[in-house]
């Protein structure tokens, strides 16, 4: 299975800020460590290019954006001092989304971003962390391919994706689902295609409950050719943002209903990490990696099958 990895392209970020960017380095440590015996290539991404990032944004705000004129709201929005490295990051972010999903279609089935999942993003400003739609730019992407022409975006970060619903209200061809906290982050939510909101220290039952209820309806109403999930290790009970009460084992059962539906019903799946803001790095790691090592055994298991 293809991993794509973007953990040279490191924020510089002041000191104590609480987005957790050393998890990305330590992520792909354990993932290179595990490599060989689960089946997992690295690769580095090309960042996605202007024409790419504007199918989801528009080209004022990615001009801005990249040549470092986005003013002291817009940064504000996105939470990060503007440098290089962001933009650079950013597009490298995209691009292994893209490639994730163009290699899931074109016979790897499942392919994993170790990063991506930035559903804050908005067509024409960032936001929660987030620069660019990773999601938005590779589903447009393989439809300018003509890979897939209806893709579905399944969003199990603690967050509402509300970028990803607003650049694509309107728009058939893509599927927008997310299951988050109803009180937590963005305030105002986006009406996506399907929404979930859940309580305030919603645990492992009531959470996959409600996944194996909702998710059979994002299926069937998609009607897609391919899915891009975003596993957030943030609703996980030890989160500081998460507000759910998720054990880690609740999070693997999460990632297998997924994995098990998109192998029955035949979709290639591009899975991003998202969010994740455990006060323990390691905590972070550990589900973010589980969720990359279950993806590999079902995409042998996948690719098996069609031999």
């Amino acid at each position: 299975m293809k991993a794509f990895y973007c953990h040279r392209f490191v924020l510089p970020l002041p000191p104590q800020h609480r987005f957790p960017m050393a998890k990305y380095a330590l992520l792909y440590e354990r993932v290179a460590a595990a490599a060989a015996a689960g089946g997992i290539e690295l690769v580095e991404p090309v960042p996605a290019d202007d024409a790419a990032l504007c199918r989801a944004h528009t080209p004022d705000y990615v001009s801005r954006a990249s040549r470092g004129e986005l003013d002291a709201a817009d940064l504000r929005k996105i939470g990060f001092p503007w440098s290089p490295q962001m933009i650079e990051r950013s597009r490298r972010s995209s691009g292994a989304t893209m490639a994730a999903l163009e290699a899931a279609l074109r016979g790897e089935r499942i392919a994993v971003n170790l990063a991506g999942g930035t559903h804050h993003a908005f067509a024409g400003h960032g936001a929660g962390y987030c620069v660019f739609n990773d999601s938005i730019v590779a589903a447009r992407h393989v439809q300018a391919l003509g890979l897939a022409r209806r893709v579905l975006v399944i969003d199990l970060d603690v967050h509402q994706g509300n970028g990803t619903a607003a650049i694509v209200r309107g728009d058939p061809s893509i599927y927008a689902f997310s299951m988050h906290g109803a009180r937590n982050y963005p305030a105002v939510k986006e009406a996506g295609d399907l929404d979930v909101e859940l309580p305030d220290g919603c645990g492992d039952d009531e959470y996959l409950a409600a996944l194996a209820r909702h998710l059979p309806r994002a299926l069937a109403e998609a009607g897609a050719d391919a899915a891009i999930y975003l596993a957030g290790a943030d609703p996980y009970r030890e989160d500081r943002l998460g507000r759910l009460a998720l054990s880690k084992a609740g999070l693997a059962a999460r990632d297998a209903v997924v994995l098990d539906a998109c192998v029955r019903h035949d979709l290639p799946l591009a899975i991003s990490m998202a969010g994740g803001y455990a006060a323990d790095v390691a905590d972070i790691v550990d589900i973010h990696c589980a969720t990359v090592l279950a993806a590999a055994a079902r995409q042998r298991e996948a690719v098996a099958a069609l031999v």
